[in-house]
């Protein structure tokens, strides 16, 4: 993996700076995309670069404009002049009850949990194409069995799943293109401790999952994965049985 870079949109903080650790710790170059986090990659790819000099680079855009996303990959490109790795990692997650829907909610879930995807893996497809590169998106295990009043965002990572499937397809035999579906790895900031512990209760492993389970296995479909397309890999200590 070494002098290959990989591209991890929304890798500033959280489970995307975490993928993005993992993939420079087994010798890759990252290029960490942000939209708001910019004090957060900055730091980042400051602590990357002192490990590897010229290593690592963030570029901000909002990848809910077009222009930001064609702007994204041809600064991105232009780094190593090569992308051998796109994780579509930036999501957008927030509950929408049936009677509060709006167009604003609908197109800023859908615009970042699947056009962004969409238009950015078909904007390097021919770069992955001639390095016979790979895809991974981020969905969620919500993407088959939605989570109460959260329809749209639901919808938008099923879609996800559907488009791993498709480019799959579409991009074969060159571009490996698989999905991760997280369970419990981080609780949003607005859970109170008594859903959490209802959660965790429908957790066969009886414990969260880890940030590094996420970049763990992202390394597994980047590095060991070579006869491996297509797939949808649940990363959730057992929790889809119970859904």
């Amino acid at each position: 993996m070494e002098n290959k870079t990989a591209l991890i949109t929304g890798a500033a903080k959280n489970i995307g700076a975490t993928i993005a650790k993992k993939l420079h710790n087994v010798g890759m170059n990252v290029i960490v995309h942000y939209n708001n986090s910019e004090n957060e990659a900055i730091e980042l790819i400051k602590s990357l670069n002192d490990i590897r000099d010229n290593s690592a680079i963030a570029i901000q855009a909002d990848l809910e404009k077009n222009e930001d996303c064609s702007t994204l990959i041809n600064n991105a490109i232009n780094f190593k002049k090569n992308i051998d790795v796109l994780v579509n990692n930036a999501s957008s997650y927030y509950p929408t009850p049936l009677d509060q829907v709006n167009e604003y909610d609908w197109n800023k879930l859908i615009n970042i949990n699947i056009k962004a995807p969409l238009f950015i893996s078909k904007l390097l497809s021919k770069t992955l194409k001639k390095n016979n590169g790979c895809i991974i998106n981020i969905t969620d295990i919500y993407a088959s069995n939605p989570l109460k009043e959260h329809s749209i965002y639901c919808i938008s990572k099923a879609a996800l799943v559907s488009l791993t499937k498709s480019l799959a397809k579409e991009l074969a035999p060159d571009v490996r293109v698989n999905a991760i579906s997280p369970g419990a790895i981080t609780w949003p900031q607005d859970m109170d401790n008594k859903t959490k512990e209802i959660i965790k209760d429908q957790i066969i492993l009886k414990k969260l999952g880890e940030k590094k389970d996420i970049a763990n296995c992202v390394i597994f479909l980047v590095n060991d994965a070579d006869y491996v397309t297509g797939q949808i890999l649940n990363v959730d200590g057992g929790k889809t049985l119970f859904l």
